[in-house]
C-alpha cells in the first residue's frame, strides 16, 4: 500500500482490516487469517487539521516522573515509521492474535522495500 499523501488514520484502519483478514469470506475472529502488509512511502503520510503539533503521544519510563510526551511531528523526524506503526497497532486486538497480526506488518519510509521476491500486489483504496 502506497501512503503517499493519504491521511493516516484512513490508511491505518484499511491496513487494520486486511492484516485482521476481514476482507475474506472465511474471516474467523479468533484466527489469524489476514495478509502481510507492506507500507511504503511513509514519510509522505497526512494528518488532517491541527494534529501535527496539538496530538500527544504519552509514555511511561516507569520510573517516579517518568512521563514523557511526544507530537507527530517529533516522531516523524526522528522515525516516519513509528508514527504510521502506531497507528495501526492501536487498531488490533490488544490481546495475543493482535501481537501475531503486528508481526505480519512492514513499513517503509521511502518507496523501496525488500520484498519483491514475493510479488505483492498493490492496494488502493
Amino acid at each position: 500500500m502506497d501512503a503517499h499523501s493519504l491521511v493516516l488514520g484512513r490508511v491505518a484502519s484499511e491496513v487494520a482490516k486486511i492484516l485482521r483478514g476481514k476482507h475474506k469470506p472465511n474471516f474467523t475472529p479468533h484466527v489469524d487469517c489476514g495478509d502481510n502488509v507492506i507500507v511504503v512511502n511513509a514519510e509522505k503520510v497526512r494528518l488532517t487539521g491541527k494534529k501535527w503539533n496539538e496530538k500527544v503521544y504519552v509514555r511511561h519510563t516507569g520510573y517516579p516522573g517518568g512521563q514523557r510526551i511526544a507530537t507527530p511531528r517529533i516522531l516523524m523526524e526522528k522515525s516516519p515509521i513509528t508514527l504510521v506503526e502506531k497507528a495501526v497497532r492501536g487498531m488490533l486486538p490488544k490481546n495475543r492474535l493482535g501481537r501475531q497480526l503486528y508481526t505480519n506488518l512492514h513499513v517503509y519510509a521511502g518507496s523501496e522495500h525488500p520484498h519483491s521476491a514475493q510479488q505483492p500486489k498493490e492496494v488502493k483504496f
